[in-house]
């Protein structure tokens, strides 16, 4: 450790020098632990004792104050600054210690300064108020004794190199803060170009199903007369046969930009998939939807120049006006549309045809659906299956996502995708998610450890004193919290994202894991994720498939990983019914994984079966071309 000594008389000089000639002999260790407990408090002391030898001096000697600057200066050019300086207060006929102190703490900040004197012209806080900070300046008395020297010489210098640590570390913090507000603004900015690839065309740019179905939504939300429709270019297939995929691509894009500019602030366009359009606009009632309609199929109708070539355009519409203040249900409306244009289709193209209740056969099959559902609880006709949720790294079996099951005896298996909406639509989705709850915990009491997630459909959330309830069936089948996951989607808690948080955080606090389900198909946004207390994310199943086809699913799925990643939320990709695709996970980071490669829905013994075994193995075989509906429909939760 480098000290300074500025004194005018050789004789206090070699009085210095005798002191640190002594100071290294190591007997005086608990005298200097003492002394620097009293300066810098216990730890200090505890530390100077535990010490094995006494650092080693380097001591500069000055006779003069402008020397002495003139040293400090030229130390911290060499990058070698002194520690501590020792200064006399009277040195004449140069500049006296006030002064000199004064020019060396401007130079170097860091230095810790001890006045050495036996009288001054100058108070302490004269000499503070000049070279402070007064924690930095020390004050001895002549004449001194050699110990009192060597222990504040190295109680300093340790302060000071402990000083020059915490400087250092407090650099290197700043740096790592920076980082992370890089990668913050990374993420942000990779999350929005996920989110636009999501919910955009790659094609034409236009809004995608997924856009659609969400601007569909808030239609029927807001309660007012909009028309839905559907449209399809007719003999599409023969301009990709004549002249290639390319032209029948620009065509595409082509009858896209017609639509939007006749529409224009006025509704919404966007591309479904292949060569279909939605079209979503407000109307006054059914005859302004028809003209709307006819005007946009006259606008394509028309003769196309592709890469030198000329195509007619053509093109048949169907559509279903909704009412204002009526109840619908998004999907219903787009399913209505679609028969509307299957029947325009079949009138000879070209035409518009509107819904009406006979192009519906369904209809009468969903009341009789929705009739034996009643019964289908007391009747034993329900069962509940498992399929387990994986960890990436070793298979480990760590929980179980609980899906319901009805073969009635009418009409054989029913799909949740059809039965569940039904249920929603009434009351009985209460008493079915009643049913699949207890179903579901009671499972726990046979599993080691595995928690058992549940899906709650946006009905059920919205329930009156939905956490009570929860807590009470928890509570009567005996099982922690912490092993029930409820999954929920974020159509469930964006009618009302107060209430939705509100309700999370509670859950929460008692122990429940939260997961949101088909994570980036709903209005996914960094500040959702923020605001709603979650333990799990789900990637949806539709990007799981397209990864190895598709870069946009790939870079979605990735974005989602490293979102969870950042943000110490469990990610569980569904749907992995691939070597190729397990591995691809993997390497991603995705810490769960659920799906056929790994293993399908199990009846409940097979569950406590592979529950005990604790790892899975994926299955070999690749999964069957043909599934039955009930595995493949969206929605095959708990009850959805």
């Amino acid at each position: 450790m480098r000290i300074l000594i500025v004194d005018d008389e050789p004789a206090m000089q070699e009085s210095y020098r005798q002191c640190f000639r002594t100071g290294n002999d190591g007997d005086d260790a608990s005298v200097l632990s003492d002394m620097a407990a009293e300066l810098f408090g216990d730890d200090a002391g505890q530390e100077e004792a535990s010490a094995t030898q006494q650092p080693e001096f380097d001591c500069t000697y000055k006779m003069q104050g402008l020397d002495a600057v003139a040293a400090v200066r030229a130390a911290l050019e060499a990058d070698s600054p002194y520690a501590v300086a020792f200064i006399d207060v009277r040195m004449p006929p140069g500049i006296d210690g006030k002064e000199t102190a004064k020019r060396i703490r401007e130079l170097d900040p860091d230095i810790n300064l001890v006045i050495v004197t036996g009288y001054s012209d100058f108070s302490p806080l004269d000499i503070s108020r000049a070279a402070g900070p007064a924690d930095k300046i020390f004050y001895i008395a002549k004449p001194f004794e050699v110990e009192e020297v060597v222990q504040t010489a190295t109680a300093l210098t340790q302060r000071w190199q402990a000083d020059r640590e915490l400087a250092a570390a407090r650099v290197a913090l700043a740096e790592k803060v920076e980082l992370l507000e890089e990668q913050k603004l990374e993420l942000a900015a990779n999350e929005s170009k996920a989110m636009h690839l999501a919910n955009h065309d790659t094609l034409t740019d236009a809004p995608n199903r997924l856009a659609f179905q969400r601007a569909l939504t808030e239609h029927v939300r807001a309660q007012h007369c909009f028309a839905m429709g559907m449209m399809d270019l007719d003999r599409f297939k023969l301009v990709n046969d004549t002249f290639g995929h390319l032209a029948g691509d620009e065509l595409i894009r082509l009858v896209y930009g017609l639509l939007q500019t006749c529409l224009g602030e006025r509704g919404m366009v966007a591309r479904l998939g292949g060569d279909e359009f939605g079209i979503l606009a407000e109307v006054t009632g059914e005859d302004d939807a028809v003209m709307l309609c006819e005007r946009l199929i006259r606008e394509v109708s028309t003769t196309f120049r592709i890469f030198g070539h000329s195509v007619q355009g053509s093109a048949s519409f169907g559509v279903h006006v909704v009412e204002a203040r009526t109840e619908s249900d998004p999907i219903d409306v787009m399913r209505r549309a679609d028969l509307a244009l299957n029947e325009a289709k079949r009138a000879g193209r070209g035409v518009v045809r509107v819904f009406d209740e006979s192009m519906d056969e369904s209809i009468r099959f969903r009341r009789q659906i929705e009739g034996g559902l009643s019964q289908a609880i007391a009747r034993g006709e329900l069962k509940m299956v498992f399929q387990p949720i994986c960890s990436h790294s070793d298979l480990e079996v760590t929980g179980f996502e609980a899906l319901m099951r009805w073969n009635s005896p009418e009409y054989g298996p029913i799909s949740p995708a059809m039965f569940i909406p039904i249920a929603e639509e009434s009351n009985l989705i209460h008493e079915l998610g009643d049913w699949a709850l207890d179903e579901a915990l009671a499972m726990l009491n046979q599993w080691p450890g595995q928690y058992v997630s549940v899906n709650f459909s946006p009905r059920q959330f919205r329930r009156t004193n939905f956490v009570g309830h929860v807590v009470e069936r928890t509570q009567h089948a005996g099982v922690e919290p912490n092993r029930l996951q409820i999954e929920i989607t974020e159509t469930a808690i964006f009618d009302n994202a107060e209430r939705a948080a509100d309700t999370l955080y509670r859950l929460r606090q008692m122990g429940f894991r939260i997961a949101l389900d088909d994570f980036g198909t709903g209005y996914s946004s960094l500040w959702n994720i923020r605001r709603f207390a979650l333990d799990c994310l789900k990637i949806d199943r539709s990007f799981i498939d397209g990864m190895g086809r598709e870069r946009e699913s790939a870079a979605i799925v990735h974005s989602i990983i490293h979102l969870g990643k950042a943000l110490g939320l469990e990610v569980v990709a569904e749907g992995v019914e691939t070597e190729a695709q397990l591995q691809a996970l993997r390497v991603a980071g995705c810490s769960h994984m659920q799906g056929y490669f790994l293993s399908r829905p199990v009846d409940a013994d097979v569950a406590t079966r592979l529950a005990e075994q604790r790892h899975l193995m994926p299955v070999e075989e690749p999964v069957p071309a043909t599934v039955s509906d009930e595995d493949t429909q969206p929605g095959n939760g708990t009850h959805g």
